[in-house]
């Protein structure tokens, strides 16, 4: 047995419905390993239903797996709102979305969130960054312009397999999206934050 699967034994069981998608995704998708898995998955349920937000901001759906862990952890009054910029995903994704659960607690968009998302008008609680590495500081300073005073950012792989801090792996842009963002955050004075290395790495922000 695995630490990992050590881990998944000892917490919330993963909600079949998910575990259905999780393979979906890693059956169908490329890049499977993206989606948030069980670990994660739980984590932010768990968050949201720490921070109790009403309005939540995602950007980067992928397969809606975290769409749903974080709608389920939602109050009644609770909505999130999920930006996924590849149009090519909403075949698979919207119907998993759609026939969840968390169904009518989640609206997603197809498009670009640093466009599109101050376009709803809505000052979010709680954000979830993860998608397009390279844009990872435009997309962050557009979440923080439309999250309130003591809201909550959560920034995923932001330790990108642990190539932050390996000087023989060629900084791609990818890469290096996620090195300068991590270098200006650790500068940046509007917020406090922490690096958990869970999975391939999330940073807790807090917005002062």
């Amino acid at each position: 047995m695995t630490i990992d699967e050590y881990i998944e034994s000892h917490i919330e069981p993963e909600p079949d419905y998910l575990y259905q998608l999780w393979r979906a995704t890693n059956i169908h998708m490329l890049h499977g390993r993206m989606a948030s898995g069980h670990l994660q998955g739980r984590l932010l349920k768990m968050l949201v239903q720490m921070i109790r937000p009403t309005n939540i901001l995602e950007v980067g759906t992928f397969s809606g797996y975290s769409a749903i862990c974080m709608a389920e952890g939602l109050d009644n009054d609770g909505h999130l709102y999920t930006f996924e910029i590849n149009d090519e995903q909403e075949d698979f994704t919207r119907p998993w979305i759609e026939n969840s659960p968390a169904a009518d607690k989640i609206t997603f968009i197809i498009g670009d969130a640093i466009t599109e998302a101050p376009k709803l008008g809505i000052e979010f609680d709680m954000a979830f960054i993860d998608g397009d590495k390279r844009t990872y500081r435009d997309t962050y300073e557009m979440t923080l312009s439309v999250l309130r005073p003591d809201g909550f950012i959560l920034a995923d792989n932001t330790l990108w397999d642990g190539h932050v801090i390996d000087p023989s792996y060629g900084k791609d842009q990818q890469t290096q999206g996620i090195v300068d963002f991590n270098d200006f955050l650790k500068n940046d004075h509007r917020v406090e934050q922490v690096i958990l290395p869970l999975r391939d790495g999330l940073t807790l922000i807090r917005k002062r």
